[in-house]
């Protein structure tokens, strides 16, 4: 995956916030320690960092996260960028309280999906918040790759996975070939 960045940007690599993310800042979703799971070059995570939030950003890319750390030296923010396997995350010895994955959740297969939602959990404790922005199996212009039904967000983060979630609702991923977006879901979950 790393081996995306090496060719220039990638297709998910805007130089901006997903507009979900700004939303949801706006609505004060986040709060104490922040997780953004497969951060990427790191938009996501410098924009929140921005807002004063203490923020982690992961992801198995090296060349990925050397962007992000350029960006936050140039930008004057505080924000942490480490490599981490995003089912592994136990291995970071830390806790969150709110935890970000804009474009990670779609790209596991449904055994993966079991794992990420333990290795979240094993990072979250009660009352945590995750936000996953992920494609969305519907419409017409259902077009991302690896698209998710409500049902596979449901089955991964159900009761039995130590999580509920809270609310489940249509919203779009902008890439650098279509800014307006492309189909996808918004999951607010909550951790049991």
């Amino acid at each position: 995956m790393g081996c995306v960045y090496l060719g220039g940007a990638a297709p998910w690599d805007l130089a901006q916030p997903q507009s979900a993310i700004v939303r949801l800042a706006g609505e004060g979703a986040f709060a104490g320690g922040v997780l953004d799971a497969g951060c990427g070059t790191g938009e996501n995570a410098l924009y929140v960092a921005s807002l004063g939030l203490r923020v982690l950003g992961v992801d198995v890319a090296e060349t990925a996260l050397s962007i992000a750390r350029e960006k936050a030296a140039a930008r004057g923010i505080d924000a942490d960028f480490v490599v981490a396997d995003a089912l592994c995350l136990d291995r970071l010895g830390r806790a969150f309280e709110t935890v970000i994955d804009c474009g990670l959740f779609h790209t596991f297969d449904t055994e993966e999906r079991r794992d990420y939602a333990a290795s979240l959990a094993s990072v979250t404790g009660r009352g945590a918040n995750l936000y996953v922005l992920c494609f969305s199996d519907i419409g017409p212009d259902a077009r991302g790759p690896h698209p998710v039904s409500q049902e596979e967000l449901r089955a991964a983060f159900g009761r039995r996975t130590g999580w509920s979630i809270a609310s489940v609702s249509p919203d779009w991923i902008q890439t650098s070939s279509d800014t307006n977006g492309v189909p996808a879901w918004l999951a607010r979950i909550n951790r049991t």
